[in-house]
Formats: structure tokens, sequence, C-alpha cells
């Protein structure tokens, strides 16, 4: 499966069986997972929500993995699949963690400058906001895009073999368009993600791998957490890479050296979806990611605002 369906089952996995749990637990103790992001509180309270009211899913059982699909991947109900999205014109995902994603790769990009400079941060992320870009790809070259988002020496071997998986050379649809699309199917997006697409799916799940990993173990039902949904459908170099994650050291310092530019609060929003937020461990890791990326104490509390998980910050 392309990198881009392995993030949103591992994504959905998590949510699922990992945060929601958590938002449950704290419910039941009287506690409040939502910040201050008005009445609907964040992505865990409209799932919760949706699934007490029992009017999503509607028609297809209404049960939590139904809810989940349409809130995370911005479905209203009753959407079936293939629905078209992406275009020239295409403002990017308007709904879900990819809605979230495309309004931070937005906000990013609104603060840039490119000067015409191909290859930097203006390709990337014009490529994930939605813009197409030219078949002349970068000028640093794919190579130097995928060796520095996956780790790959010129983007060789299992890196740039998953980034170039089932990807087209270009397209017209945003990085939370075509998440939000395998999130709500459960299969490969419509519009086939391109290679740097993929790439950053791939870094996103490593980054949530890594979070995971922050209180010192991952132990099986973590790992049955982060990888239940990917099923039978992984190869032998997707295995490769997913073994390779788990046996990685954490990182905070060498993940936001990996980053792009302009990428930084996306990856910081993965890695929050992986942990459950409970322990001093991981609330340090956060913090060392967000320092690490030069993430403001008020852009990071917007953000878990945003899941509807407690702030980091006071």
């Amino acid at each position: 499966m392309s990198l881009m369906k392995s993030l949103a089952r591992v994504a959905a996995g998590v949510m699922l069986a990992k945060g929601i749990g958590a938002a449950m637990n704290s419910r039941q103790q009287g506690g409040r997972t939502a910040g201050s992001h008005g009445s609907g509180g964040g992505l865990l309270d409209q799932i919760l929500g949706g699934q007490s009211r029992g009017s999503i899913g509607a028609g297809s059982g209404g049960g939590l993995g139904d809810v989940l699909g349409q809130v995370l991947g911005g479905r209203s109900p009753g959407a079936g699949s293939g629905t078209r999205y992406g275009g020239p014109h295409s403002r990017g995902a308007q709904g879900g963690l990819g809605g979230i994603l495309d309004s931070l790769t937005n906000s990013a990009r609104g603060g840039t400058t490119t000067g015409g400079a191909g290859g930097g941060l203006g390709d990337i992320l014009g490529q994930l906001a939605g813009g197409s870009k030219g078949a002349s790809g970068s000028s640093g070259g794919l190579g130097g895009l995928l060796g520095g988002l996956l780790g790959g020496a010129a983007a060789g071997g299992v890196a740039g073999g998953l980034a170039r998986k089932d990807a087209q050379q270009t397209n017209d649809a945003s990085f939370g368009e075509l998440f939000n699309d395998a999130v709500a199917t459960g299969q490969e997006p419509e519009i086939a993600p391109t290679a740097e697409q993929n790439a950053v799916a791939g870094l996103m799940l490593k980054a949530m791998i890594q979070a995971a990993k922050s209180d010192g173990k991952i132990d099986d039902a973590e790992k049955q957490r982060l990888l239940g949904r990917l099923g039978d459908d992984l190869d032998d170099e997707e295995r490769q890479f997913i073994r390779e994650q788990m046996a990685a050291p954490v990182d905070p310092a060498g993940l936001a050296r990996e980053t792009p530019k302009g990428l930084e609060a996306q990856v910081y929003l993965m890695s929050l979806l992986a942990i459950d937020f409970d322990s001093k461990e991981e609330a340090r890791y956060l913090n060392a990611l967000a320092q690490a990326m030069s993430l403001g104490e008020e852009q990071i509390n917007r953000i878990h605002d945003e899941v509807g998980v407690t702030r980091l910050y006071g």
C-alpha cells in the first residue's frame, strides 16, 4: 500500500484505540479532555459526540469506527466514496484531520516567500497545500527531498521505493484531501499521491511511532494500536520500514532536523495523536519536540485544542 494509506490507517487506529480510550477514561473520572476550542471541543469530542447521538454512521451500523471515519475523514453523513476533490482552485480539505493538516500547511505557506527558488519550501508546501507542481520537479531533485524526509541515501533503497510506490509525478489535490479520503474509505485515495506527498506521510508515520515510544517503552498493546489496522497488505519493504522505526532511538531533535521548514506543526500534530499524554515522559517529549522545531507555546496549545486534549502549557 502507499505510505499515504498506511498513515491514514495508523492514525485511524490510534484515534480509535488509544486517543478515544483516553478521552473516555478522562470523562468517566470527571475530567475534561477538550481545550478552549469552542463548544465543539476538538476531534475527540466530535467523535464521541457523534457516537452518543447515534446520528453519524446511520445506515452503516453507527458504530465508533463509522463515526471515526466520518469525523476524522471529514465526510458528511451518508457521503459515499468516489467524491471528486482537488483541482486547480482547491482550498484543501475542509474538515477532519486532513483539514487541520491543510490549515497548518496553508498558514506556513502564507508566511513564506519562495522567491521563485524551485525545490525549496514553496515547492514542498505548494504540493501539499493543493498547488499543482510542474513536471520539472524540485531543483534539489526527488532524491534530495526523499533522502531528507525518510533518511534514504539519494532516495534509494527502502525510502525511495516506498515513496514512489503507487505514486504519480504530479497532482492537484492537497495532502489533507488525500489523507481524508484514505481515512474515510480505508483504501487508497481516489487520486494517487505524489512521491513528495508519500514521503511526508512516511515522515508523519515515523513521528507517530517515535512519540509512542516517548514514555520509554512500546509494549505489545501499543504496537497493536499503532499497526493493528495495517492488516496483511504490507509488503517486505513496508515491513522493513516499520521495523526500522520501531527499533530507532527516541530523538526529538533528530526528528526536527529531518522535518522540512514549514511542516513542523503538522509533524507535531501527528506526534500528539500517537500518545495518551498521561505521563511526565510524554509531556517532556512533546516539549522537547516543540522546542526543537521552534514552535511557540500558543501555537502548541492551539494544536492541542484542535485535537481536544489537555494543553501542554498553562
